[in-house]
């Protein structure tokens, strides 16, 4: 199995059932280090030479986080924009991200059908991701999955374990 740091990132956690429910099966993983930069980070203020430091020691980065307001949260996006390096584009830069895996786990209101382009927010996910999704091309990171939970507050218990189910088979690889 492949180490895994799990980036989860959600500022309203209390008022989200679902995923406090999908955190809590990462802790049967030994190969995973599980962050919640919310209570890391509340203050804001990463600590980026530290959070490099940690980069290597991972295959893979699952991303984790609410669509919140068509994006993604806050603190997420100021970790990225603190601990990626510009200079690990350059040419004879090490890239601790290079070659690593990642998967993108969200949690979004509504259903699936309004995130498209005749839906009620004319776009996919894919496009509101657009800016996480270039940070990982330029950083020659491997996207395996994006992974929506629709209407992720509505969903029942038996909804979310089939989502669980489905995750296990990408954190057994």
């Amino acid at each position: 199995m492949k180490n895994t740091l799990v980036l989860f990132a959600h500022p309203y956690l209390e008022h989200s059932r679902s995923n406090r429910e999908i955190i809590k099966f990462y802790g049967k993983y030994e190969h995973l280090d599980f962050r919640d930069l919310y209570e890391d980070y509340h203050d804001f203020h990463i600590a980026a030479f530290r959070e490099r430091k940690r980069l290597p020691n991972y295959e893979r980065i699952i991303f984790h986080f609410p669509l919140i307001w068509f994006g993604m949260p806050p603190l997420l996006k100021l970790w990225i924009d603190e601990v990626f390096d510009k200079h690990w584009q350059q040419k004879n830069e090490k890239n601790p991200l290079e070659q690593v895996d990642a998967v993108i786990l969200i949690t979004a209101e509504g259903d699936e059908s309004d995130y498209t382009k005749m839906g009620k927010f004319h776009f996919t996910i894919e496009e509101l991701l657009s800016g996480l999704l270039v940070c990982l091309e330029v950083n020659n990171i491997n996207l395996k999955e994006i992974k929506c939970i629709y209407n992720a507050d509505k969903i029942s218990k038996k909804e979310i374990i089939l989502h669980k189910q489905h995750f296990q088979k990408i954190l057994e690889e």
